[in-house]
């Protein structure tokens, strides 16, 4: 046994002693069995008499006894240890003995210590605890885990994790069959999970829903049987923490610091050039990087003499007419690239076929920033201007090719982003901001640096148009 044990009989004479009990005090089998009590040998004399009273006193009590006392070892020292008796009684009821199982305090401490942490964990923890057995399913679930995953505690158990979580599932389980056969990690990993969406998941989380996406900090810990001669992985101790909102805080932070830059470096370059179309087109190019796969510049005709004034009129914003609008500058269709001006000089040629509907169009006429997104509809319908990809499966390349064709954008544009050139109090033209099936949609964030770039814009064409008039 792991516990030291020892017995006694009804006239307190020593009848069993375990190896364990040997190995903590020194005194083997055969020079403990058939002593009398233990007084001098394992027990000071002045402790015997209250000490083997405890003990044999467990032969008339109900129960198990609790003491503690210090022992006598073999070479003279001393040892704190933590009792556990039990009387034995015979068949019509009579004492027959004490059976006595004691180890050293600070083992039974730490074992104690043992047990209330893991009730800790899986009761009170904040952290998400979740032990994971050899076939990744989970065994134990504490209550934050539950929580994270929106799902009672009972129904995560022994389920794959694939059932509750979308996106991110390979991730996870590849870490987790890796702690398995190689050992912990160094450091705590990032996982970013898509949880399934289900009627009840999406009751919990509101106007979130099931597919949001979630970062757990997550640590991992390989659990073996203490018991088995040989080290047998049991599974993983898998705990994380949701700490999406402080990663979504550091991600927008290291994004506006990324373009705050990129419209610095365009307004240097910008402010090098002598044409003003060429630095309109500079900061087109500088704005791609890491936020669109393609843009174009279209452009109104110059106004007459009689509406050089087209913007608010006593107070009331009026809006324009639907223009003519002309391609002056676009990234090549065969991919993303720099932009190269169509138009060397200002809009003459021939106007871009945008049907009435178009994102462009209706950002010109409400002088704002338009946003729209690739839906389920059927190829080649003209679409409204702000639609929202349908969630489960995306649309097939057919609808996608329609959609962008539909509005003279290249193939494969998912997301496409019109912000208003306005300058001087006149609307000069649009600038369309694209991207592909590998970006996500535009935001309100993203309107915004958007809008910021065709500030910059329209002041360039704005000067190039007063030259030309000039």
């Amino acid at each position: 046994m792991d516990a030291a044990l020892c017995a006694f009989d009804a006239d307190g004479v020593v009848t069993h002693w375990n190896r364990e009990a040997e190995r903590i005090l020194g005194w083997t089998q055969k020079e403990a069995v058939g002593r009398q009590g233990l007084a001098g040998w394992a027990i000071r004399e002045a402790d015997a008499e209250q000490v083997e009273a405890r003990l044999l006193g467990a032969m008339h009590s109900p129960g198990r006894q609790v003491h503690e006392f210090a022992l006598l070892k073999k070479d003279g020292g001393r040892v704190l240890v933590r009792t556990q008796s039990s009387g034995v009684s015979s068949a019509d009821g009579h004492p027959m003995g004490v059976y006595c199982a004691f180890s050293e305090v600070h083992a039974q401490i730490d074992l104690e210590r043992s047990i209330a942490l893991s009730e800790g964990l899986f009761e009170e923890a904040t952290w998400g605890v979740v032990l994971v057995d050899a076939d990744l399913r989970p065994a134990v679930v504490n209550m934050s885990a539950a929580s994270a995953f929106r799902v009672s505690r009972a129904a995560m158990l022994g389920r794959p994790l694939g059932e509750m979580i979308d996106q991110g599932v390979e991730e996870l389980e590849g870490a987790l069959q890796h702690v398995l056969a190689e050992g912990p990690p160094a450091a705590p990993a990032e996982v970013w999970v898509t949880l399934r969406s289900g009627r009840a998941a999406a009751d919990d989380m509101g106007a979130e829903g099931g597919g949001a996406r979630r970062c757990w900090r997550s640590g991992f810990l390989r659990l073996s049987s203490p018991l088995a001669e040989e080290p047998v992985p049991l599974g993983v101790a898998w705990l994380f923490q949701d700490v999406t909102e402080s990663k979504r805080v550091e991600q927008e932070a290291a994004r506006l610091r990324f373009r705050d830059n990129q419209l610095h470096r365009a307004a240097r370059a910008a402010s090098e050039c002598a044409d003003p179309m060429e630095a309109a087109t500079i900061h087109l190019d500088f704005a791609l990087a890491g936020f669109a796969d393609h843009a174009l510049l279209d452009l109104a005709p110059p106004p007459g003499a009689d509406d050089l004034e087209d913007g608010p009129h006593d107070g009331v914003e009026e809006p324009a007419p639907a223009p003519r609008l002309v391609r002056v500058a676009a990234t090549p269709s065969s991919g993303p690239g720099p932009l190269p001006v169509l138009q060397p000089g200002l809009p003459g040629g021939i106007p871009v076929g945008y049907a009435e509907s178009h994102p462009a169009l209706q950002a010109y006429a409400r002088c704002g920033s338009v946003r729209a997104s690739v839906g389920g509809a059927a190829a080649g319908r003209v679409f409204p201007a702000r639609t929202d990809m349908g969630r489960g499966e995306g649309p097939d390349s057919s609808v996608i090719e329609g959609w962008a064709a539909a509005r003279k954008w290249p193939e494969g544009t998912l997301h496409g982003l019109c912000a208003v050139l306005r300058s001087r109090g006149r609307t000069l033209g649009v600038a369309t901001f694209l991207r592909g099936s590998s970006r996500r949609s535009f935001d309100r964030a993203d309107a915004a640096y958007a809008e910021d770039i065709a500030v910059r814009i329209a002041a360039a064409v704005d000067l190039a148009q007063s030259r030309a008039e000039r």
